[in-house]
């Protein structure tokens, strides 16, 4: 049965601490021993007291003490340690998610809205808790219990035990079949609360664009309906788990009649004592709890079991970059790049590259310039290894990327995005990105770099201010200038720009090239290029078309063949520069 394979994975997961897992399982034995010794001991003190010689009742009364005094002290020991190893795992479920999940491949997380993906984590590991808890506090001595409960009900009277197990068989049958029915239509249910939470997380992701468009109205709307279409379909759920409630109260309800009707009729042909009757009564009172528990507790199973099925879904993703076995550390490179026949596709049917070549020498200045799709941010991310090429090499001084450890590879990458990708910290924390280590000497020193320490010093609270979501409450230029600073921190041989300047004005921007100028100044440098000085200053120009490299050179070769890297220039393709911009508004 899927849900109780789902239940065993995650009681697996208490694996690291299975010794003291095992000690909680002891004393839940205990327990279930305490639990079938009260019946029995107190239908034999009634014994005791109906029989002519009453002697027995205060040592069985005393015995029956001690039995309960042990099981008190058997469940604070169970709830104390349970608490301690509940919460510990729940910690480790954080920590086991949020690590996997956050290396997961970007084309997981293009499938994975961050809203949706923070619901799997929060509802997935506050499910994981609450089980490992009441599997420990109630469930595990529960089962005990009626293991334990039924042989031995079977060996004082098989002819009342027969009616307990009647009683279990009819929970039994009745709760998988109402699992059977409900469960396609919770599954529904919860896929319905993941699209609730995308929504929610692309509306507060996208605020501006919802107040500055009036769509309030129409979000909430949305959400409304959404939020209907849960209700439609979790009634039909509720309404036979609701059934189901009632039929096992009515079960229970008969059974205990049936035992005194029987038990009567028994003790009148001399085959069990009046004490054994209240032993069985007591024994059928306290499987009807344990029984209504256990069902309760399937219940509550049921309800979890698609949000931990998605949490295990996301944990048994596999990251397509990995490491290869016996991967090498890279060290530090001198930054020779080349590229040798690069194929790659996004969709296999239709490739993003084809049979890319070309050698960018150490400390080159490399500029990718081509029309839109033409294939220029792909060719970047398969240097710092987002993907992997389907056919072909890239190799840094000589190394197949392929054959070094990822977090080798990558320190010998700085990237400065289009978008810099800010987070919710202080602009501090955010520059630490690039050098964690880094004192406040190399933080002043490449924010002064690049251009970014007046802008800085105008925050209330400096380097300390907090940066709002995806960095909203900077201008774009602040953005930048913050990912420039980190880059220079990082300080690694091989940079990538991916148009580090769009966002800033003419006269940041004279600042920040020249702050460019000073941070690519002996590194191998790749640029997705749309300003006319940076490709005229290029070492090397690739021409991308169609995912294809079309023409490679420098800028005075690649205007005398007159293809299309001089059609792009002719037609005005590349945008002056702020120091050309200003010649040109002067002479107008």
């Amino acid at each position: 049965m899927p849900i109780l394979r789902l239940y065993v994975r995650v009681l697996a997961m208490l694996a690291p601490e299975r010794r003291l897992a095992i000690a909680l399982a002891i004393a839940n034995l205990a327990l279930a021993g305490v639990y079938f010794l009260e019946p029995l001991l107190f239908g034999k003190v009634v014994d005791a007291l109906s029989s002519p010689q009453a002697g027995a009742a205060p040592r069985l009364i005393a015995l029956w003490a001690l039995a309960g005094f042990g099981g008190v002290t058997a469940a604070v020991w169970t709830s104390l340690h349970a608490d301690r190893l509940a919460h510990r795992r729940r910690l480790a479920a954080i920590a086991a998610f949020f690590e996997h999940a956050a290396a997961l491949p970007l084309a997981f997380h293009g499938e994975y809205h961050t809203g949706r993906l923070a619901r799997i984590m929060n509802n997935g590991v506050s499910n994981l808790f609450n089980l490992w808890l009441s599997f420990f506090r109630e469930h595990l001595a529960t089962l005990l219990s009626i293991i334990v409960m039924v042989p031995l009900a079977l060996s004082m009277n098989w002819k009342l035990a027969l009616l307990m197990i009647a009683l279990m068989l009819s929970f039994a049958i009745s709760n998988a079949v109402t699992v059977r029915r409900t469960h396609k239509a919770q599954g529904e249910v919860e896929e319905l609360h993941n699209e609730i939470a995308t929504r929610a997380g692309d509306v507060f992701g996208n605020v501006t664009v919802v107040q500055s468009f009036t769509r309030l109205r129409n979000e909430a709307a949305a959400m409304k309906a959404m939020m209907a279409r849960v209700l439609a379909a979790q009634y039909p759920v509720l309404r036979g788990w609701a059934i189901l409630s009632v039929l096992n109260r009515a079960a229970s309800t008969l059974t205990i009649v049936a035992i005194f009707a029987l038990g009567a009729s028994l003790h009148a042909r001399g085959e069990i004592t009046v004490g054994g009757i209240v032993s069985f009564v007591g024994f059928a009172i306290m499987l009807i709890g344990r029984l209504e528990q256990f069902a309760s507790f399937l219940s509550s199973l049921f309800f979890q079991t698609q949000s931990l099925q998605d949490f295990f879904a996301v944990l048994d993703a596999r990251p397509t970059i990995v490491d290869a076995p016996g991967a090498t550390a890279l060290p530090r490179v001198r930054g020779e790049v080349v590229f040798d026949k690069v194929s790659f596709g996004y969709d296999p049917v239709q490739p993003a590259l084809h049979d890319l070549s070309f050698r960018a020498a150490p400390g080159d200045t490399i500029a990718l310039v081509g029309p839109t799709g033409a294939g220029k941010s792909t060719v970047l991310s398969l240097l710092y290894r987002a993907y992997d090429p389907s056919g072909g090499t890239v190799a840094i001084d000589g190394h197949d990327i392929r054959g070094v450890t990822l977090d080798s590879l990558r320190q010998n990458i700085g990237v400065v995005f289009q978008d810099p990708g800010m987070f919710y910290r202080s602009i501090l924390d955010n520059l630490r990105v690039g050098k964690p280590d880094a004192d406040l000497a190399e933080i002043e020193r490449a924010v002064a770099a690049a251009e970014a320490a007046a802008f800085i010093a105008r925050k209330p609270e400096g380097l300390e201010t907090l940066v709002a979501e995806r960095g909203r409450s900077l201008s774009g230029g602040e953005r930048q200038r913050l990912a420039i600073a980190r880059a220079m921190l990082k300080d690694a041989p091989i940079l990538v720009l991916d148009e580090a300047t769009s966002a800033l004005d003419n006269a940041t921007e004279v600042r920040i090239q020249r702050a460019l100028d000073t941070l690519t100044r002996g590194r191998t440098t790749f640029v997705i290029a749309h300003r006319l000085s940076t490709v005229r200053n290029a070492d090397l120009i690739l021409v991308l078309e169609n995912g294809r490299l079309v023409e490679q050179g420098r800028f005075d070769e690649l205007i005398r063949q007159g293809g299309l890297f001089a059609r792009l220039a002719e037609d005005g393709k590349f945008a002056p520069d702020a120091a050309e911009a200003r010649s040109a508004e002067a002479a107008d």
